[in-house]
This record gives structure tokens, sequence and C-alpha cells, in this order.
């Protein structure tokens, strides 16, 4: 991606050993609870018990270290060697919650195995479709990635549960504000590594703001054993069932194209041109990844966004941070005890903070976006109708609820919905252009 003409330059900010292990905790807090909402959420919904719950959010954290680890070593076959960070995919809870209701909990893993080889394989014919991505298309998913997560921030700031009685407290509010203004109040004031780790600063003094106003609680931590060990086949042996691996295969789809977004984001941010081999690579990894949470009972893992937002506001884009996010990652998984210290930060801290990556992503969007020839009627039909559907069906998600199932799991997503449009219309419409194609 080339840079953005007429728009400075973040400075680049150079870390030591120890910075980088503060910037990887960074990336870890800033994942983190979106990491752990998918096993507790198909955990809830399938009534699994507090060992299974216990175990299941251990190996998931693990597992979610391991993956990206295999995205941050580039090999002959995997890794897009940029600063990725793997998680836990949302739009896997309702079908997995679905197939684990109906077939049981061994038909989970067996359709996540199954997508993640389906993934793998397809990964090389996958990487060509980018030439269906110029920056219209590229500028109008990352956009789109950003503000159509507001919402979730908005959420989190407000308490979490629409449905408590606390939902938008004065002190939820005011909790989730003082963390939005330490960030802004850092970024803007502070320079080099204090500037860098903003997102920290806000959590962990959000989080301090909190505790003074009696909303934290030490009790998970006390409840967390030491140590667990993530095991295969923990909760169930794999077994294999035509429907759902077909729905799975549906929702990997769904993530490799909300990861081609985030790709194109960090290769914008850190001035990589990626070739169609480093973006087969990537979505290997990503396969791999997911046939390995499928082995050791966790859920599919797809390349977090919000990550996304921390690169662009520490302006650290080397992938030191990352590998020492990812091995804080391993040992929270293998230390529970530890992993359950992040479980105390408020909802309300973190939702601050996410509005404020969230947002920071959805900028960069436009900041490409601004490369674009708007002059031509084309481009301009192109943003305004793929923005507009994928913001829409943020807000109005139940549009679709005549519809089946099936297409339901996959039109849901906003993501997905942006892309397509984007896509098909730079097909459809006269004078299309063409993403920079490299040879693999």
């Amino acid at each position: 991606m080339e840079a953005v003409a007429g728009v400075k330059a973040e400075p680049v900010v150079k870390t030591n050993k120890l910075q980088a292990l503060v910037l990887g905790l960074q990336h870890v807090l800033a994942m983190y609870s979106g990491g752990i909402l998918v096993p507790l959420l198909i955990g809830a919904a399938l009534h699994f018990t507090p060992q299974q719950m216990a175990y299941l959010i251990s190996a998931d954290i693990f597992m979610t270290g391991i993956g990206t680890l295999l995205q941050l070593k580039s090999t002959r076959l995997t890794g897009i060697a940029m600063p990725v960070v793997l998680g836990s995919a949302i739009q896997s809870v309702s079908p997995l919650i679905n197939i684990g209701g109906t077939l049981g909990i061994g038909a989970m893993y067996g359709a996540t195995i199954s997508a993640g080889v389906f993934v793998f394989l397809i990964a090389g014919l996958f990487a060509r479709l980018r030439e269906f991505f110029p920056p219209v298309v590229t500028g109008s998913l990352i956009t789109v990635i950003g503000f159509a997560l507001i919402p979730v921030g908005i959420q989190n700031l407000g308490g979490g549960d629409v449905a408590a009685k606390s939902f938008g407290s004065p002190a939820n509010l005011a909790i989730g504000t003082f963390t939005i203004a330490i960030i802004v109040l850092v970024s803007l004031l502070a320079k080099g590594f204090t500037k860098a780790i903003s997102i920290l600063l806000g959590i962990v003094l959000g989080t301090a703001f909190a505790a003074i106003l009696g909303k934290v609680s030490l009790a998970p931590v006390a409840a967390a054993s030491w140590f667990h060990l993530p095991t295969p086949f923990f909760l169930g042996v794999p077994t294999f069932h035509s429907s759902a691996i077909v729905t799975m295969i549906i929702i990997a789809l769904t993530s490799m194209i909300e990861s081609t977004g985030v790709y194109f984001a960090l290769a914008d941010l850190t001035g990589r041109k990626l070739t169609n081999q480093d973006m087969a690579k990537g979505y290997r990894a990503e396969g791999l990844a997911v046939v390995l949470s499928g082995l050791f009972n966790t859920f599919p893992n797809s390349t977090f966004s919000q990550n996304v937002g921390v690169v662009r506001l520490s302006g650290v884009k080397t992938k030191q941070p990352i590998y020492y996010a990812a091995v804080i990652l391993i040992l929270i998984g293998l230390l529970p005890k530890f992993g359950a210290l992040a479980t105390i930060i408020p909802t309300s801290v973190l939702g601050g903070a996410m509005i404020v990556l969230f947002g920071t992503i959805g900028i960069q969007g436009t900041t490409i976006l601004r490369t674009v020839d708007f002059g031509k009627e084309r481009n301009l039909m192109i943003a305004a109708i793929s923005i507009g559907a994928g913001i829409g069906v943020t807000v109005y998600p139940q549009i679709f609820q005549q519809l089946p199932e099936l297409i339901r799991l996959v039109i849901e997503n906003a993501v997905v919905v942006t892309s397509v449009l984007a896509v098909f219309l730079n097909i459809v419409l006269p004078g299309r252009e063409k993403g920079e194609v490299t040879a693999s």
C-alpha cells in the first residue's frame, strides 16, 4: 500500500525489550475481553460446568497466543509477518451454539477443524482476489471495520448488559469517560514511550478509578486455579456432520474477508507492500490456528481489528511487542489466576478504550479514501452504498430476520456486507479499477 499523499507520517517509536514487553501487555489488554467473550457466551449457552468453563477460557487464550505466533513468523507456507494478533471470532458464536445444541459438543469441534483445513487449502486462491480491492474498496472496508464496532464500545461504556439496572449509570459513564480522557491526554501531551502506552495507561488508571468507586472485585482472581494445561479432546472427541461443516466454512470465509481488511490496514500503517504470497501465508496461518483450536476444544480464531488501533496510536509498528503479547497470552492460558487479573477490568473501562481504538481504525479508513478520486461518480457510489449498508446492518441486523438462517449468519456481518457490495459495485460499474497486484 502506498503512503497517503499529503498526510504527515507518524513518527516511529523505538523501544527496548522492557518497553516492548509493556507494549505487548497493552495489546493483550486491548483484545482480552473480546478474546474471552466467545468461550463465555458459548459455554453459558450450552450450560458448561464451572470446570469446563475454566478449561474453555484457559485453552482459548492459550491457542490465541499460539495462533498469533503462527502469524508473526513467516515460513514457506504460513505467517504474514506483520503485527497481527489473533483472537476468537465473534461471528462464530451463534452457529457454534446451534451446532453444539443440536448435534453435540463434538460436532462443534469437528466443524471447526474442517473449516480450518478449508481455509488452509483455499488460501492461495483467495489471495488472488486482491485485484478486486482497490483503494475505494479497502478504504470503505477499513472504515466499516472501525465504525461498525463503535456501538459495541458504547454498550460496554454503559456497563455491557443493556437489560441491567446499572446500565448507563452515572458511575459507569464517569468511569468510561475518565478512561477516554486519560487516553486522550496521554496521546496529546506525552511523547515517546509514554505516548505509545496511552491505551494501557487509560485501562490501568480507569480500573483504579473504578476501584475507588467500589466497582472492582478480586473474587475472580481468588477463585481461579494456578495452573491448567490445555489438552487435546479434553471436552470431547470431534465428530463430523456435513451441515455443521458447511456452516462453519461459510463463517470461515467471513473471517477471511475481515482479515483481508485488517491486513490492508496494517500494510497501510507499516508501509508494507503485500504480495499474493504474503496474503496466502496469512490465511494459511489462520487456517492452521483454527485446526489447532478444534483439536484443543476451543473456538475459531481470526485477526483482531482492535489491535490495529493500538499499532496506530502507539506508533510502534514492529513485531517485537506482538511476540511478547503472544507469550503473555500463552502464559495466561497456562496460569488461569493471572488471566483472571484481566477479568477484573470493568466493562465501562474497556468500553472507553474501545471507542478510541475503533474510532481510530475508522479514521484510518477515511484517510485511505482521501486518495480516491471522488470526482468519478462510480467511486462515490461504491463508497456511499457499501459504507452506508455496512453501518446500517450494524444498527439493524434484524432487517434480514426473515431470510434463511444460513444466509443470515453471513450477511448480518457488517464487514461482509461492505466488502461484498464494494467489490460487486467495483466490478459491475463502468470503468472498473483494480487493486495493486504483485506476483506471488
